[in-house]
């Protein structure tokens, strides 16, 4: 079975894309070499980036068929939690090239409906942090949040943020994949966290802000209306860590 594999990027996924066209190869899997396992029932071809290419299909995908699958497909890129999420953004669009920008109106088509099953997987989610996203004031006047999410969805947080704080110095954390989004006033960018080095103290007037934060939290709350299991299905205990008025 041939699989081609690609170095992990939204880029490298695209020239994976495009290679196929035009090498006239129909692979069965494309998968990142992040990880991969590979077994010798599968033969394997590497491709490297080119951003060139990657950047005609992604102009392709755009006036081919629309932007909503290029969301659609940049979504499901950001899953990490689907083994075969790569093979599934390739047959989406192998089908959306011949159905043009009514692709997505085909819903009882298995193709169309991976995608957008992941996709509202990973907007779920994105929804959620928007609102669970918890900044500390550190020292130096930067606002830093850890966050640990399901899916790689940084690069959707990061404009959410640099609309709702426009004025402050932020970093988000995400601290399974060692990455952050780094903001200054300006512009945001995707970067290693080991570049950040050693995260500042608070600073002293976050104690304030947190009980402050806190009292508030516990004046709002209805006691006699509280249902634990409600509570937990619209608040899932994996994002409490990072939640100030839990601690």
């Amino acid at each position: 079975m041939l699989c081609y594999t690609y170095d992990g990027s939204f880029d490298g996924l695209l020239t994976a894309i495009y290679e196929v066209y035009y090498r006239g190869e129909d692979p069965k899997k494309i998968k990142s070499i992040e990880g991969l396992e590979q077994n010798f029932l599968d033969t394997y071809v590497h491709i490297s980036t080119d951003y060139e290419k990657s950047r005609k299909v992604y102009n392709s995908i755009e006036k081919k068929i629309s932007r909503d699958a290029l969301e659609n497909v940049y979504c499901v890129y950001l899953a990490d939690r689907e083994e075969d999420k790569d093979t599934y953004i390739y047959e989406y669009l192998k089908f959306g090239w011949k159905a043009g920008s009514k692709v997505d109106s085909y819903l009882s088509d298995d193709r169309v409906l991976r995608v957008h099953a992941i996709k509202r997987r990973v907007d779920r989610e994105v929804h959620r942090m928007m609102g669970f996203t918890r900044f500390s004031l550190l020292e130096g006047n930067v606002y830093y949040a850890p966050i640990e999410p399901d899916n790689n969805i940084l690069p959707l947080l990061a404009p959410h943020f640099s609309k709702r704080l426009p004025d402050q110095n932020w970093v988000i954390h995400d601290l399974g994949r060692r990455i952050a989004a780094v903001y200054n006033t300006r512009e945001w960018m995707i970067a290693d966290a080991a570049l950040l080095g050693e995260i500042p103290r608070t600073d002293a007037r976050e104690e304030t802000y947190r009980q402050l934060w806190k009292q508030f939290y516990s004046n709002v709350s209805i006691r006699e209306r509280f249902n634990p299991s409600l509570h937990r299905r619209l608040l899932p205990e994996r994002y409490w860590r990072h939640l100030t008025e839990k601690w």
